[in-house]
């Protein structure tokens, strides 16, 4: 009889820590979804969105198309994560990009990396492709501006909250000079109450 309980208690132990079945579900892609309150997908779109379209709406772009009777060839440049959080850094850098392309106002110019693999097939195409098809180099568009930024973060905590504030700074440069001809910036403040104090 005691080894029957001993069996059924140890049968209540296992069943009650099996964990409960993974349930996923499928949401829309833009939607505003905050979990952690940490720098998510919807804060990227939405900064970027913002911040190209505050830059191409400044003088420089008609200052250039004036003097230069074309569109400008612009460069997207480091983009540091300086917070204390893991930021893709890249998925920023990719929403800025296809603002910027997608606006049809700037030409866009392959990264340094980017340039890397499509000078090799040049090289490549120079002696295997047939002359008609192939690619010749030294004739690649060159910047006119590169765009370079920050993400910083400040941290407030107290008791069970949090406030996590984000500051994005971004500046256009001119290659020809160094210029600065455009400086943005984007806060963002989220309030944050945990289960448990952060003390």
């Amino acid at each position: 009889m005691c080894m029957r309980f001993v069996a059924f208690l140890l049968a209540l132990l296992i069943f009650g820590c099996a964990e409960a079945p993974t349930r996923v579900e499928r949401i829309a892609a833009d939607s505003v979804t905050d979990l952690s309150g940490q720098w998510n997908d919807t804060d990227s779109r939405l900064v970027s969105q913002e911040m190209v379209s505050d830059m191409l709406a400044r003088p420089w772009i008609t200052n250039h198309r004036a003097a230069q009777n074309k569109p400008p060839a612009v460069i997207v440049g480091y983009i540091r994560n300086l917070s204390q959080e893991h930021i893709s850094v890249d998925t920023f850098v990719n929403d800025i990009k296809r603002e910027l392309i997608n606006s049809n106002q700037v030409d866009f110019v392959a990264d340094s990396q980017e340039r890397e693999q499509l000078r090799y097939e040049r090289e490549d195409q120079d002696l295997n492709a047939s002359a008609a098809s192939r690619k010749a180099m030294g004739e690649e568009l060159g910047a006119d501006y590169m765009l370079l930024g920050a993400i910083n973060t400040l941290l407030d905590r107290a008791g069970k909250t949090q406030v996590t504030y984000y500051q994005v700074d971004l500046k256009l440069i001119s290659l020809t000079d160094n210029r600065t001809l455009w400086i943005g910036q984007k806060k963002i403040k989220k309030r944050i109450t945990n289960g448990k104090s952060y003390y």
